[in-house]
C-alpha cells in the first residue's frame, strides 16, 4: 500500500493510503481529542471533538472520518479549534448531570478529562432546559443512567457491531434523543446477554455495573459467616491497571494478599474450578465421540454466550456442554466437599467470586445452579469492584508482598489459568482429552493454533489416528458465523469453544476501563492474554488432570469424571428464551 504525504501543524507526515487525519496524526505523535470514536466500531464523526482545520476546506472537518490526500495541510491546535472544542464541551455539560464527586467514573471519565484539558470551568455556560431520566436498574448486572449520557453511541455500536445483539439504540429525535431499548422497554425485558461491553465502551458514567461491594463487607463482618473468595484467571492479568501497573502485568500475588487483608476467611482460585471443568468437559467430549453423542460439543463456560445461545439458537442447545462454568463448579464444591471437610454448615458459607465479567452476576441466579440446595455462588463482583473494595478498605496495593492462595481449592494447573484467553479453554481441554484418548503422555503441551486474538480460529488435530476438527470464536458476531454453519449442517467440527467477549475473559465487560486513546491503538486483549500464557509456562503442573487437589477431590468425593455425584454437582441445564 502506498503512503500519502501531508503536513500536520507544519510537520511533514507520511501515512498509509486510506488513513484518516486522526490516524495520520496519531502516527506522527499528535493527539487529536475524541469522544464518540472507536476504531472500526464507531466512526461517525458525531461528537465534533476531533474537528481540525484543513487548508482549502470551507468548514472544520471531523478528523476521525476525513481521509488524507496527497499534499494536504492540516492544523489541529489553532485558537479557533480550541475554542470550538471548548464550546462543544460546554454544550455537552448543559444537559449532563454533573455529580462528578460521587460518579463511579470520576478520575477516569473521558469527558471530565477533556474539560480539564480545555479549561472548561463554567459548567453552566449554556444554562437552560435539562432532560431528566429515571435510571434503568432492571437488569441484574448493570445500571443505565441517561442523565449522564452524552449520546456518543459507542455503546450502541458495540452492542450491534461486535456482539450482534442490538438491544439498545437512539430513541426520539433532536433534544429529546436518548439511548435505550425499543419502545422504552426495560433492559431486563430484552435479549440482552449481560456481557457489559457497553459499559466498557462508555466514556462517562452513564453505564456501570451494579456494585455489590457493600454486600461483601456485610458478609465478612457477620461473625456467623465463613466467607471464601475465588478469583478468575483474567482478573490477575488486569487488576494491576487499576493501581498504575503496565497493561498485562500479572499481579496474582498482590491480589491474593489484598483479598486476605480485606478479611476473607479463605482466598481461593477459580483456576481450581477451571481444572475441574476440564475434567468433566473432556470426559463429556470423549463420551460424545465414542458413543455417537451430539457433535460438535460447544463449551459452556461463558454465561453471556450461553444466554445468547438460549435466545438466538434455542434449537442448537443440545450442542452445549452440560458442564457448569468454573465459577459455578467452584461454588458447588465449596458448599459440599469443602463444607464437609471443614465441618461447616453450607448455609453459613458465603461464596464470593471476583470475575472479569458482568454476566456472572446473572449466572449466579440461574436455575439449576444450586447443588447444595442453595446458590452455588452468593455474590459476584467485577475486577473494577475489587479495585474499589481494595481502596475502600485502605489497602496500599502497590506495597503488598506476593502471597499464595489457600489450600486445597487454591491449587491449579497452567491449563486452568489460560481459560481467561480466547482459545484457552480449547487448549486446556485438548491437553487432557488427547492424553485420555491416546493413553500416551503429550510431548508438546502448547496448542498454538488456537491461540491469538483472531475472532475465529479453525484447525484440525490428529488424535489416536483420527482427525479432530476444532473451532474457536470470541465475540458474539463471530459466534454467529460459527453457529449459522452448524445450524445449516455445513460444519464438520467436533469441538467448539465460544466466548462472549472479543479476546475472551481478559477483555470482559467487568475489566478495568480502558481509555479510547489506548483502546483504539493498542491490542489490549493480546497484552492481558500474554500474562496468562506466561503464568501457564511458569507452572510446574500444566495439565488439569495432574492437579493433586483435583485428583484428591475425585478420590475422596466425586469418584470419577461423569459420575452420578459429579453430574449432580457440576452439570446444569439450559432453557429456550425468546428474542426481544
Amino acid at each position: 500500500m502506498a503512503n500519502i504525504n501531508l503536513k500536520i501543524n507544519g510537520l511533514d507526515v507520511s501515512a498509509p493510503e486510506g488513513s484518516t487525519v486522526l490516524e495520520a496524526a496519531r502516527h506522527a505523535g499528535i493527539k487529536i481529542p475524541t469522544l464518540c470514536y472507536l476504531k472500526e466500531i464507531n466512526e461517525i464523526g458525531a461528537c465534533r471533538m476531533c474537528v481540525v482545520e484543513v487548508k482549502g476546506a470551507r468548514n472544520l472537518v471531523a478528523a476521525c472520518v476525513y481521509p488524507i490526500t496527497e499534499g494536504m495541510e492540516v492544523f489541529t491546535n489553532t485558537p479557533k479549534l480550541i475554542e470550538s472544542r471548548k464550546r462543544t464541551l460546554q454544550l455537552l455539560l448543559s444537559n449532563h448531570e454533573k455529580k462528578c464527586l460521587s460518579c463511579v467514573r470520576s478520575g477516569k471519565c473521558e469527558l471530565q478529562e477533556l474539560c480539564t484539558e480545555y479549561g472548561v470551568e463554567d459548567e453552566n455556560y449554556f444554562a437552560g432546559e435539562q432532560q431528566h431520566f429515571e435510571p434503568d436498574t432492571s437488569a441484574p448486572h448493570m445500571v443505565r443512567d441517561n442523565n449522564k449520557c452524552i449520546l456518543c453511541r459507542r455503546c450502541v455500536a458495540v452492542c450491534e457491531k461486535v456482539q450482534g445483539v442490538a438491544v439498545i439504540g437512539p430513541n426520539n429525535r433532536g433534544f429529546a434523543t436518548s439511548i435505550g431499548c425499543a419502545f422504552e422497554s426495560d433492559l431486563a425485558d430484552t435479549s440482552c446477554v449481560n456481557c457489559g461491553q457497553c459499559i466498557a465502551a462508555c466514556p462517562v458514567g452513564a453505564l456501570y455495573e451494579k456494585d455489590n461491594t457493600d454486600d461483601v463487607l456485610a458478609a465478612i463482618n457477620d461473625s456467623e459467616k465463613h466467607v471464601v473468595v475465588q478469583t478468575a484467571p483474567a482478573v490477575r492479568a488486569a487488576l494491576g491497571e487499576e493501581f498504575g501497573y503496565p497493561m498485562g502485568t500479572d499481579v496474582e500475588g498482590k491480589m491474593a494478599a489484598a483479598l486476605r487483608r480485606i478479611g476473607f476467611d479463605k482466598v481461593f482460585d477459580t483456576n481450581f474450578g477451571a481444572d475441574l471443568t476440564i475434567m468433566e468437559e473432556a470426559n463429556e467430549f470423549i463420551e460424545r465421540v465414542q458413543n455417537g453423542g451430539v457433535l460438535p460439543m460447544i463449551t459452556s463456560c461463558s454465561p453471556g454466550w450461553v444466554k445468547y445461545c438460549e435466545h438466538y439458537y434455542p434449537d442448537q442447545l443440545s450442542h452445549l456442554s452440560s458442564c457448569k462454568s468454573p465459577q459455578q463448579m467452584f461454588g458447588a464444591v465449596t458448599k459440599t466437599y469443602y463444607a464437609e471437610k471443614m465441618g461447616i454448615d453450607p448455609k453459613n458459607i458465603v461464596c464470593v467470586s471476583v470475575m472479569p465479567c458482568t454476566a456472572k452476576k446473572f449466572e449466579i441466579n440461574r436455575d439449576d445452579q444450586d447443588a447444595a440446595g442453595m446458590p452455588d455462588v452468593d455474590i459476584s463482583i467485577t475486577t473494577r469492584e475489587l479495585a474499589r473494595l481494595i481502596r475502600k478498605c485502605g489497602i496500599d496495593f502497590n506495597i503488598l508482598p506476593d502471597e499464595g492462595f489457600d489450600d486445597p481449592l487454591g491449587e491449579s494447573s497452567g491449563a486452568g489459568v489460560i481459560f481467561g484467553a480466547t482459545g484457552g479453554v480449547m487448549e486446556a481441554a485438548l491437553r487432557t482429552a488427547v492424553e485420555k484418548l491416546t493413553g500416551e503422555e503429550l510431548q508438546k503441551l502448547d496448542f498454538t493454533e488456537v491461540r491469538g486474538t483472531d475472532g475465529i480460529k479453525e484447525t484440525t488435530y490428529t488424535v489416536g489416528g483420527k482427525e479432530v476438527k476444532v473451532a474457536v470464536a470470541s465475540g458474539l458476531n463471530n459466534a454467529r458465523v460459527i453457529m449459522d454453519k452448524i445450524r445449516a449442517g455445513e460444519a464438520d467440527y467436533h469441538f467448539v469453544e465460544i466466548m462472549c467477549c472479543e479476546g475472551g475473559c481478559v477483555n470482559g465487560g467487568g475489566q478495568p476501563q480502558v481509555h479510547a486513546d489506548v483502546r483504539n491503538f493498542t491490542d489490549v486483549k493480546a497484552l492481558r492474554a500474554k500474562a496468562l500464557y506466561n503464568n501457564d509456562t511458569a507452572k510446574t503442573i500444566r495439565k488439569s488432570h495432574e492437579n493433586p487437589s483435583i485428583k484428591k477431590l475425585y478420590e475422596e468425593y466425586l469418584g470419577e469424571p461423569g459420575s452420578e455425584r459429579a453430574h449432580h454437582l457440576l452439570h446444569t441445564s439450559y432453557v429456550e428464551r425468546t428474542i426481544n
